[in-house]
C-alpha cells in the first residue's frame, strides 16, 4: 500500500503556495494562466471525487482534515494526494466568502476541447454574470445536456464564483471556451435560439434531440448574426406580462422541455 504523504504545513502569507491558493481564489482568469482550478468546499470537492477526477493537492485547515480523511478511507481520494494544511487564519484569507470552506483543492484543468458534433448541447452567447452561468451550468447537467459552449465574451466558465454556482455540475459536463460564432457549424445539430418576442411558443414547439440551445446576454439577448444562424427560434408564455425572464431561469425552462421531449415517457 502507498504511504500516506506527509502533510505540508502553511504557516504564512508569504508562503508562494497561499499566494498560489489566493491567487486562484481571488481572480477570474487565473486559471487560465495557471492551468489549475481552486475549487472551495466540502461539496464541489466531493463532487469531483464521486466523477473520479483526480486533484493535484488537498488544502485544509484543522477542521477540514476530517473530510480528507473520510474521503480517502471511502475509496474516492487516493491516498498519495499531497495535502497542503493551512491555519484557520490562514483560510480565512484565502476565501473571498464570508465564512471560509475548511476543505479545498487544486485541479488541473481538463485539456482544451473542440466542438464535438451530435451532441446535446448549451451555448452562451456573451453572458455576463457568473450567477447566471454556473445556474445554467446546473441545468444543463441535470436535463441531459453533455456540453456547454461559451462564445467569446462571456464570463469565465472556471472562474470561482461560476464553479460555487455550478454546484459541481462542471465535472459532468465537457466545456468548451472562447468559441467564435463561425465555430458553431461543427455542432451538426439543430440550433435553437430563445427570443423574449418572437418565434415558436416554447410548450407548443417540436423541439429537435439533440440539439444546441443558444442563450444570449443578458441585456442584449442573442446577437442578431448568430440569430440568423438558428434553425427554430422559440419564447416562453409569460402571463403575468413580464417583459422577459431571468436568462438562468428562462434556460432551465427551455432546457427541461427538451429533456421532457425526450425522456417524459421514463
Amino acid at each position: 500500500m502507498t504511504p500516506e504523504p506527509t502533510a505540508v504545513p502553511i504557516a504564512s502569507r508569504d508562503n508562494p503556495r497561499f499566494k498560489r491558493l489566493r491567487r486562484l481564489a481571488r481572480d477570474a482568469s487565473a486559471y487560465r494562466r495557471e492551468g489549475v482550478v481552486w475549487v472551495e468546499g466540502d461539496h464541489l470537492c466531493r463532487a469531483l471525487l464521486a466523477r473520479g477526477w483526480r486533484p493535484e493537492a488537498m488544502v485544509a485547515s484543522p477542521v477540514g482534515l476530517g473530510w480528507v480523511e473520510g474521503w480517502r478511507r471511502a475509496g474516492i481520494l487516493d491516498p498519495d494526494v499531497p495535502l497542503w494544511t493551512l491555519t484557520e487564519a490562514l483560510m480565512a484569507q484565502l476565501s473571498p466568502l464570508g465564512s471560509a470552506a475548511p476543505v479545498g483543492c487544486l485541479v488541473a484543468l481538463p485539456p482544451a476541447a473542440p466542438v464535438a458534433a451530435g451532441v446535446p448541447t448549451v451555448v452562451l452567447d456573451r453572458l455576463q454574470d457568473p450567477g447566471n452561468v454556473g445556474s445554467i451550468l446546473r441545468s444543463a447537467a441535470a436535463f441531459g445536456f453533455r456540453q456547454v459552449v461559451a462564445l467569446r465574451g462571456t464570463a469565465a466558465l472556471w472562474s470561482p464564483k461560476v464553479l460555487r454556482a455550478g454546484m459541481g455540475a462542471h465535472f459532468g459536463l465537457t466545456l468548451v471556451e472562447a468559441v467564435d460564432a463561425a465555430d458553431l457549424g461543427a455542432l451538426r445539430v439543430p440550433l435553437i435560439a430563445t427570443s423574449a418576442h418572437h418565434g415558436d411558443w416554447l410548450h407548443a414547439a417540436r423541439l429537435p434531440w439533440p440539439c444546441a440551445w443558444l442563450l444570449g446576454h443578458e441585456g442584449q439577448g442573442v446577437h442578431p448574426d448568430l440569430m440568423a444562424q438558428a434553425t427554430q427560434a422559440v419564447r416562453i408564455i409569460q402571463p403575468g406580462g413580464e417583459e422577459s425572464l431571468n436568462v438562468a431561469a428562462a434556460a432551465a425552462i427551455c432546457l427541461h422541455a427538451s429533456a421532457a421531449a425526450v425522456f417524459g415517457g421514463i
